[in-house]
Parts: C-alpha cells; structure tokens; sequence
C-alpha cells in the first residue's frame, strides 16, 4: 500500500458491504479505505471473494447491504434511506468515474488497439473521432505500444493484449482505476511489462485499487 496524504479524504469508501449469491456469503462487512493517489492490494486465494468486492465497487454486481461510495456518492442505489437502485443511465454515468481492467483482457477482436480505446471515447465521453484518436494514441505511447495502435488483438501478445486494456480504462480518466487479477492469464515473463505500467500510474497518483493472489506482484506493485 503506497503513502497518501493523511489530509485527503478517502475517495472510495466501503462499509459493512455483504453479497451473497443464494445460500453462499461471499463478502462478510468488508470496510476499506482508498485515499487519493493510494495504490491498496487486495490479496487472497481464489474463490475469497476479491472479484466480487471489486465488481460491487462499480456495481457490475450489486450488493445486499452496507455502503460503498466513490467522492461521497453512493455507488448504484439512491440515497433515500431506502435501498432503490439508480436508474441505468445514473449506473452508466456512475460506472464511467471507475476504470475495470480485467484479468480476461476483454478487447474487441474486431477492433485495432487504437479502436478498442477509442470505442468509450467516442461512446461514453463524446469525444470526436480525431479527439478519440489523439487520446488513444497518448495513452498507447504511455504504455509503450505507440506502434501497435493498428493492430489487432490477435496480433499482440498477452501482455500488450493487457496493456492495451489498462490504456483504454486510463484513457477515460476515471477516478480510481479497479485492477482484477490483470496477471493471472499471462506468461510468467510478460508479467514484468504490465507491472512496469502499473509502477507508473502509482508514480503518476493515479489511485487504484487491484486484486491478486500473487504476493510478489502485490508487493512490488503497492
């Protein structure tokens, strides 16, 4: 866990949170804190949970109580002292403030590096196609992939696959930056690569929070 101001608040705070899916409790009152510009590894064994407290935090799951809240908003319900879930578009908005970058890579085969950033630009943030472009390619170079911004997923190994991914989510300028398990489905010599780019949006205060069950990677990357 990196050092962060003790003056700035927590910009992502969950408390009490619980999640169940039928009779099996997968989250028991999990409470963190992420301050501004802090890196906080999650670390544990498959199957503890990790991916579903992170999935809770940008409500691609929701869960059954407590508070999880991002810059003092309740993330994916109403705050009515009743538990209303917002409306999608509020969710869209909403899940837009948080960057996923996931352990599946999850590009678009279809679309060029360049493409699967410039997809949320365009879509999301309503960036011109030219603005969209210029964006994408700032952030492929930030990545060390300035000459790959035309090729194909297929065309890249994993770990640039995974560079590519953590550009697109860096790209929207989110407020913190969800890594989950982003080493576990490559080679043991491209984790190196993607940790070098994590290292450098610590260095940068981008705040993030990640998952892994790898110690090393959680120490070298907090």
């Amino acid at each position: 866990m990196s050092d962060a101001s003790n003056a700035s608040p927590a910009l992502l705070e969950v408390r009490d949170v619980s999640k169940a899916f039928g009779p099996v409790e997968v989250l028991r009152s999990v409470s963190l804190e992420v301050a501004r510009g802090e890196v906080v590894t999650i670390v544990g064994p498959s199957g503890s949970g990790k991916t579903t407290l992170l999935r809770c935090v940008n409500f691609l799951e929701s869960y059954d109580s407590g508070s999880i809240r991002i810059d003092g908003r309740e993330v994916g319900y109403r705050e009515t002292g009743t538990r209303q879930r917002r409306g999608e578009r509020d969710l869209a908005a909403m899940r837009a403030e948080t960057g996923m970058v996931f352990q599946s890579f999850n590009l678009f085969p279809h679309l060029t590096a360049a493409g699967n950033i410039m997809l949320g630009l365009t879509k999301v943030r309503k960036k011109s196609e030219a603005e969209a472009r210029t964006i994408a390619e700032h952030w492929l170079g930030r990545v060390g992939l300035a000459h790959k911004a035309d090729s194909l997923p297929a065309e890249l190994s994993g770990g640039q696959q995974q560079r590519v991914g953590i550009a697109r989510a860096v790209a929207m300028d989110p407020k913190i930056l969800l890594l989950d398990e982003i080493t576990s489905a490559l080679d043991p010599e491209l984790v190196g690569e993607v940790l070098a780019v994590v290292r450098r949006l610590a260095e940068d205060g981008m705040t993030m929070l990640m998952v892994t069950h790898e110690m090393a990677f959680a120490r070298d990357a907090s």
